[in-house]
């Protein structure tokens, strides 16, 4: 028999119920960290953020190489990276960069159990990331 969700009888301990409520931080505290959650709630967005977590700054052309996407999709999901405001870019001539934002890094680096600094250190299929490599 599967378990119910939800309790069989109103069972409130209220004094205990009204302190954590009472210490949980207003909408306006909150909204920023899930525009944050929301931006990193994607596997390619997450992706992405790993990638400048490892490369500390990349253009967009870089970054759709390295996660396998078209520069369009790529572009799209930085775009949707830095209105959450896990990414900051600027433009460099004819190409925008792109790199965390301080919070950007801190939530990526609990979120990807991050120890030394790096966040990847292999591509996914047990192959080492070549670290230097030379601009194609």
């Amino acid at each position: 028999m599967a378990m119910d969700d939800a309790c069989d009888l109103l069972c409130l301990d209220l004094p205990h119920a009204e302190r954590i409520r009472a210490a949980l931080p207003n909408t306006t505290r909150i909204e920023p960290a899930a525009g944050v959650a929301r931006g990193l709630g994607d596997a390619t967005r997450l992706r992405i953020a790993a990638a400048l977590l490892e490369g500390a700054e990349l253009c967009v052309c870089d970054t759709a190489w390295i996660v396998g996407t078209s520069q369009a999709l790529a572009s799209h999901h930085l775009r949707q990276l830095r209105t959450a405001g896990v990414v900051t870019s600027r433009r460099d001539g004819r190409m925008v960069m792109y790199q965390l934002s301080d919070r950007g890094r801190s939530v990526l680096a609990v979120l990807v159990g991050v120890d030394n600094g790096t966040a990847v250190g292999t591509d996914g299929g047990g192959d080492a990331v070549l670290e230097g490599a030379d601009r194609v």
